[in-house]
């Protein structure tokens, strides 16, 4: 029969109402880094918990920590000790063990202490059936459990040499399966619970060992960890002093290599290769998942289950198994002789089995390794880091990133880093969730990347529409990660805004009674001067020998390069501006894009040189979207924006400025204007939206969505008061609508100036049809009204 002590143990999990369900990790991992370290010291009776905590208090002090042993703790709590506690019934039993680990809790969070509470999973007398005692209180407490993994002999033999207290002889065999009762179900029910499970085996270290542990416990924390893993990547940086101005920031497992260390380390531990042996399977297959949580416990179980000596054996075996993939070597090979690129291998894994397969192919003294496998680490690396990391680089030490990962760990690293490179390996041993995952970031417009498909004739993911193939070892490629890039860029902006040229080519775009061909000619001129007057000067000129009048042959001149030029015209309303560039430089290529993916990898193939065209820059917004489509297929080539009107603030800090932060951008206008305003967008039905832009003394709503025909006439077209903000109504005298096609021969209504009011209201029963198939149409809102201040 078990002692009092034995019974009246707290911080054991017993079965109580479904104790072991799953809850949500996330939460784990938020809350257990504000509230109390509490840890438990388990085994079964005759283990040396006691023993171990004393030395733990005169080791550690108790400055930062608390030592409790649980039953002390119920006898100070219910009246009478121990002996009146033995003489209650379970249920009873249950209140008093809930209130010892509630108060210790409590007492721990108030002082900031971490709390070191001795304690059992179960009782199990021989020949006796065992059982659990627990509450849910213990679940919600505990924050580590740390098991004495003693041998049953020796258990057996302290049980029967113990004077102090009485214990039963139980037989080592029974006590063996005790101890893998209670560690089988105690990693379960910690998995489960979020709670850090490790065992602790008996060595002359055992106390150093353990107290390293718990200093480990009380001050790691996600923000803790992050901190780490920054300082690292801080010597990293450092250590290319000020010289950095790109870096390829690559994650390990199944990208660089087809193999998972991981795996193949519990393969060699345990001379199985069945997945259902491995422990990390086993791990974040639980409801921990992939987050700080799930890596925390994977450090602990490479701790338990090796000694330092060991486990650097088997990542030197490990390594010697991995193989590189050639192109990612070859790459990597013509990295490490640039002063001004980097590269960082950054891994959820084992950090010595990768520094040691770098050290191998010879590129361990340029190419660093952040990441953990063990205590001494100080820090574990997750998806969550991954991203943090890159977004270091490029904030806190401006560098251009490149990212090259294979699963939804790497996700959002990828979507952080300025270029993202998917590595595709065989279908047999890749993600099988990445598909997914990676459909989604793409579609919700949150990731643009490339793929690189290792081996060669493995098969793509998704579709190369959707994620372009490239080569690591091309020309181009390796051009475009080596090639320097100027810090802080910024914007080449050019304008003629104060030029007498562009008064009066901005005159006829800005009277409000032009329209078709009167209204496309304007823009046609625009972008004729803008090309013979900007753009040569910016690409440059060439000579060519062209037949003179009189007969012989002279020399003609040309863009530079002008065969090798695109030229894409941002539908609708950079059309005509196009064609007027096109005009200048006949010999380039021409393309009309409505979308950024409207412009394909075989348009710039060959290419050196993208125009993209607009009539009007507002935020920055959509050209930068083409802008960024256009750079993730093809990172090298040379992109000029040339538009009618620019707000000045897309220049100053809109996202063309950001874009422009690490590559050149050239931005050419007729005018640059102060005036902006974009309203939220106007619905007027079946998901057609225009998007309002004030320009001078005028409103455009530009088409954002929508396709098929519109029937005017049973919708109501809202505009409310923000479409002119700061402005007195007073000011507003009437307003009336009139659409048209930019190329049409004339507008094809006019409604009525109504009087103005703070919301304003037409019903539209006049005119019922706009075709929008083609989406060529645009409405213009015109304000009939005193505020030429408004006009730059």
């Amino acid at each position: 029969m078990a002692t009092n002590s034995e019974n009246a143990s707290i911080g054991m999990f017993a079965s109580i109402a479904d104790p072991h369900q799953s809850t949500n990790p996330e939460g784990w991992s938020a809350c257990k880094s504000t509230k109390a370290v509490v840890v438990g010291i388990y085994g079964v009776p005759g283990s040396g918990k006691t023993f171990l905590l004393d030395q733990l208090k005169e080791e550690l002090g108790q400055d930062d920590f608390v030592f409790y042993e649980g039953f002390k703790m119920i006898a100070t709590l219910v009246p009478g000790g121990l002996d009146a506690f033995q003489k209650l019934e379970e249920g009873q039993k249950v209140y008093w063990r809930q209130l010892a680990i509630d108060t210790i809790g409590k007492t721990c969070a108030e002082s900031g202490r971490v709390a070191v509470v001795t304690g059992h999973f179960m009782f199990w007398p021989e020949d006796e059936a065992g059982w659990q005692v627990c509450t849910q209180n213990d679940l919600d407490t505990f924050t580590h459990i740390l098991y004495l993994d003693i041998p049953a002999e020796v258990v057996a033999q302290r049980r029967l040499d113990d004077v102090k207290r009485s214990r039963p002889s139980t037989s080592a065999t029974h006590i063996s399966k005790w101890q893998q009762a209670e560690k089988t179900e105690l990693r379960r029910v910690c998995r489960n619970h979020g709670i850090l499970f490790s065992l602790v085996s008996p060595h002359p270290m055992m106390l150093e060992q353990v107290s390293t542990l718990l200093h480990d416990f009380r001050r790691h924390t996600e923000k803790y960890n992050l901190s780490q893993a920054e300082s690292r990547l801080n010597e990293i940086v450092a250590a290319g002093e000020g010289r950095l101005k790109a870096m390829l920031v690559m994650d390990a497992d199944r990208t660089l290599a087809p193999q998972d260390t991981g795996t193949l380390f519990w393969q060699k531990v345990l001379g199985s290769a069945k997945d259902d042996a491995d422990p990390l399977k086993t791990l974040f297959d639980s409801p921990l998942l992939y987050s700080y949580t799930a890596f925390r416990q994977a450090v602990l179980l490479y701790e338990e289950t090796v000694d330092d000596e060991k486990f650097e054996a088997i990542c030197q075996d490990v390594a010697s198994s991995v193989a590189m993939y050639p192109e990612f070597v070859s790459l990597l090979q013509l990295v490490v002789e640039q002063e001004h690129v980097g590269a960082v291998v950054v891994t959820c894994g084992l950090r010595r089995v990768w520094e040691k397969v770098l050290e191998r192919e010879g590129l361990s003294k340029k190419v660093a390794v952040i990441g953990g496998g063990r205590i001494a680490d100080r820090f574990i690396v997750t998806g969550a880091v991954k991203a943090a990391l890159v977004a270091r680089l490029q904030t806190a030490h401006q560098i251009y990133v490149w990212a090259f990962g294979d699963s939804p760990l790497d996700l959002e690293m990828l979507t952080k880093a300025d270029q993202a490179i998917i590595v595709v390996g065989e279908e047999q041993t890749r993600s099988k969730t990445m598909d997914v995952d990676l459909f989604n970031a793409i579609y919700d417009g949150s990731l643009r990347a490339c793929q690189v498909v290792l081996p060669s004739d493995a098969s793509p993911r998704l579709d190369t529409k959707m994620l372009p193939l490239i080569q690591l070892t091309s020309h181009e490629f390796v051009n475009s990660v080596l090639q320097r890039r100027r810090q802080n860029a910024g914007l080449q902006v050019l304008h003629a805004t104060d030029r007498n040229a562009a008064k009066l080519l901005m005159t006829p775009m800005r009277d409000a009674r032009n329209a078709g061909p009167v209204l496309r000619e304007a823009h046609h001129r625009v972008g004729w001067y803008l090309a013979t007057e900007f753009l040569a000067s910016v690409i440059g000129m060439e000579e060519y020998s062209i037949p003179h009048v009189q007969g012989h042959q002279t020399s003609g001149h040309r863009l530079c390069n002008e065969r090798e030029t695109l030229i894409v015209a941002l539908m609708r309303g950079g059309e005509a501006m196009a064609l007027g560039v096109n005009d200048a430089f006949p010999l380039a290529m021409f393309v009309h894009a409505g979308r950024p993916d409207d412009i394909k990898l075989h348009h710039l193939q060959g290419q050196r040189t993208v125009v993209l065209v607009d009539s009007v820059v507002n935020s920055g917004k959509t050209v930068a979207q083409f802008v960024e489509h256009t750079r993730n297929l093809h990172a090298t080539i040379r992109i000029m924006v040339v538009a009618g009107v620019v707000q000045a603030q897309s220049i100053s800090g809109g996202s063309l400025a950001k874009l422009a932060r690490h590559a050149e951008l050239c931005l050419i206008a007729l005018r640059l204007s102060d005036n902006k305003f974009t309203g939220t967008g106007v619905d007027i039905g079946k998901g057609i939206r225009f998007e309002t832009l004030v320009t001078g003394s005028e409103v455009y709503l530009q088409l954002l969505g929508g396709r098929g025909s519109l029937e005017l006439g049973e919708y109501d077209l809202k505009m409310r008061n923000n479409i002119l903000p700061n402005e007195d109504e007073n000011d507003l005298s009437s307003w009336g609508f009139l659409a048209f096609h930019p190329l049409s021969e004339a507008s094809i209504f006019l409604w009525e100036k109504r009087p103005y009011s703070s919301e304003l209201t037409s019903n539209l029963p006049e005119f019922h049809r706009i075709d929008l198939m083609t989406g060529s149409y645009f409405v213009k809102l015109v304000i009939f009204a005193r505020i030429d201040h408004l006009a730059n």
